[in-house]
């Protein structure tokens, strides 16, 4: 383990990635859900799956719900999630799949939808209460497709007055989080396009509403590091959902398709002091349609802590001279070595020492555990995208 020094090891030990419920149902494509055997059938089952990430990789203890697709007896599912090792997290509102919000919900022209919007909110945060979950999701599905369809104006301070309300209901202890993407399902504007837009939505309601970035959700060429940078720079990052894209909201695995750009981001996360900050969550949000479930967000916190052990080798004082000094090459090369620097190996000491085993993903596959739910979960309805 001589790669990674004591101090690095001891704040890695402390890193936490919160896991999606939904990741562990089935997903597709916009055309098609595919079903796979040993799906989970209900939200006990997908927290019993998300367990088995935790015990593997020490990194996964609390798993994010999503209402209404995991409405269950949540004093039930509390004790299950404890049972199994892990905690429930974050609440996710969904206000994207009724027939009511084809042009809006929080957004709304008729304020009887929103009324409802507004209330799906108030109901989170009564599950909230009985979870013991800290933070509120909000991502919107709100805009138009045409110039002129909407008042994009009308709607900013429709959302600010929805937001307030659902704001004043927040525990003390409790947060609103805002996540924003630049498109889709609308295609023309969107309510909440981007981290600006957000910020500004948040900043107006108070300390306790903060802005989640989801990696996947800017165009192509876009330097989420420097966002990353903004808003811990402002105090207003309140989470991540890490995924991975090639070309728009692709929900891969994280650093699947550009490792380098996961370890710039978590380089600004410690320069900004966000790793291992509790105002800071670190969260997934993917859809596994190929591959095995389990496995995806397994390989993903792995990926996530392997991209964090080489961004704590940064010599930060070398880089700091040859940014002071001028040498433009001098300091990219110190980003280099601790890019290429491979910390696999010593992470997998690492991992042994701490009575974990050294290779997750093999351990996973050697435990029966896939065969044995695939036996198990015949017969009921697979959860999946909208159930």
């Amino acid at each position: 383990m001589g790669i990674l020094s004591q101090d690095i090891l001891d704040q890695l030990a402390k890193q936490s990635i919160e896991l999606p419920s939904w990741a562990f149902g089935n997903s597709g494509t916009r055309f098609k859900v595919f079903g796979t055997p040993g799906t989970p059938r209900d939200p006990f089952e997908k927290i019993s799956d998300a367990a088995q990430v935790h015990k593997l990789t020490g990194l996964a203890p609390t798993v994010a719900l999503h209402i209404p697709w995991d409405l269950s007896d949540f004093d039930a599912l509390r004790k299950h999630a404890e049972d199994e090792g892990v905690s429930l997290g974050t609440i996710n509102s969904n206000t994207f799949q009724d027939d009511d919000y084809k042009f809006g919900a929080l957004t709304h022209e008729d304020s009887t939808i929103r009324n409802k919007a507004i209330d799906h909110h108030l109901q989170c945060i009564d599950v909230m209460d009985k979870t013991g979950s800290r933070d509120l999701k909000i991502w919107l599905a709100e805009g138009s497709n045409y110039p002129g369809q909407a008042d994009m104006r009308g709607r900013q301070d429709r959302l600010h007055e929805s937001l307030e309300k659902i704001y004043a209901r927040l525990g003390d202890d409790q947060r609103l989080v805002l996540e924003y993407k630049f498109f889709e399902p609308s295609f023309y504007h969107t309510d909440v396009p981007d981290w600006g837009t957000s910020y500004a939505q948040v900043s107006a309601l108070g300390e306790k509403a903060l802005v989640c970035l989801d990696t996947g959700h800017h165009a192509p060429g876009t330097n989420i590091e420097f966002i990353v940078m903004q808003l811990l720079r402002l105090g207003k990052l309140g989470s991540f959902d890490f995924n991975s894209r090639f070309y728009a909201d692709d929900d891969l695995i994280v650093g699947a398709a550009d490792p380098f750009q996961l370890f710039r981001i978590v380089v600004e996360v410690i320069r900004g002091g966000g790793l291992n900050n509790p105002d800071v969550q670190f969260m997934l949000d993917q859809c596994h349609n190929v591959e095995n479930k389990i496995l995806g967000q397994t390989r993903s916190v792995l990926n996530v802590q392997e991209m964090t052990a080489r961004a704590l080798l940064v010599d930060t004082e070398a880089l700091r001279a040859a940014q002071v000094s001028g040498d433009v090459l001098a300091a990219n090369q110190v980003f280099m070595d601790a890019f290429y620097a491979d910390v696999r190996p010593a992470l997998a000491e690492w991992r042994e020492s701490r009575g974990l085993p050294a290779d997750p993903m093999a351990a996973f596959s050697a435990s029966g555990y896939q065969e044995k739910i695939e036996a198990d979960r015949v017969g009921g309805q697979q959860a999946g995208w909208g159930a």
